[in-house]
């Protein structure tokens, strides 16, 4: 797996018959781990600075992009480009990694209904995955010591977070030393989907990266998506004019072994 630079951000370069065994070497490391769905908002969010998406990102075990325009933009700008991700087919994939090596599983997220019957439906389909935990979203401040400590004793090898996580991503990230060994992945429908309250993006949709025009029949406002976009288009520009070093082969793209391995090293004095 490779990990390359796009406009700063990093992205990983994953196959998907790479995927199961890459899940296990995450599963194998200690504390702490995370696996984000990247949208090209999110791309453009984690080059500001003077937030922490940004830091979240560049101590994620894994990073797929699921945004069309994400790969597009690696194109133009002849980094290695990688794949596109459906994150419902993702999460099956994982899931179906996890129940082949009986580890177990956390849902947090959704109202208690939606909770219980994607519970249910993921029990009846993932036999041997064990489930090990589960506790509602939008829960107040007062409980998440509760929700934390749950976590922490049962240990499961993921935690799906879903809708009613205020931080999203940011979550897990800040909350990364009350762990132990799980790993973490947030997605908003998933957990409606399990329950089959929301309907998820047909694959001919996806594949044709036009899910954009079903956010916007259920949020309007999200047309103004346009501004970021057009500002996406113009910081490709930008890089393949000006930031040449960026190229695939040099400074944009690295291994992510050997970025772990650099970690472990100690600095010489």
């Amino acid at each position: 797996m490779n990990r390359i630079e796009l406009l700063g951000v990093p992205v990983d370069v994953c196959l998907p018959e790479n995927l199961e065994e890459e899940i296990m070497k995450i599963l194998e490391k200690p504390g702490t781990k995370q696996i984000v769905f990247l949208t090209l908002w999110d791309l453009l969010k984690a080059r500001n600075k003077k937030k922490d998406f940004g830091d979240c990102l560049r101590n994620a075990d894994l990073i797929l992009p699921i945004s069309k325009s994400i790969l597009k933009g690696a194109r133009f700008l002849k980094l290695d480009v990688p794949v596109r991700y459906n994150p419902f087919n993702a999460v099956i994939q994982i899931l179906n990694t996890l129940d082949h090596h009986y580890k177990s599983l956390y849902l947090l997220g959704a109202h208690k209904k939606t909770l219980q019957k994607a519970e249910h439906n993921v029990h009846d389909t993932f036999k041997n995955l064990r489930i090990v935990g589960r506790y509602v979203g939008y829960f107040p401040k007062s409980s998440e010591s509760d929700v934390v400590q749950a976590i922490y004793k049962a240990s499961p090898s993921l935690v799906i977070l879903s809708e009613g996580i205020k931080e999203k991503n940011l979550w897990a990230y800040h909350r990364r030393d009350k762990f132990s060994s799980s790993i973490f992945l947030y997605y908003p429908d998933c957990i409606g989907i399990f329950a089959g309250r929301i309907r998820r993006v047909s694959e001919k949709t996806f594949d044709a990266g036009k899910e954009i025009w079903n956010e916007i029949g259920h949020n309007p406002f999200k047309v103004f998506l346009i501004f970021p976009y057009m500002r996406y288009k113009i910081l490709l520009l930008f890089y393949r004019l000006f930031r040449k070093d960026k190229k695939s082969g040099e400074a944009g793209v690295y291994h992510v072994e050997s970025l772990e391995k650099n970690k472990e090293e100690p600095k010489e004095s």
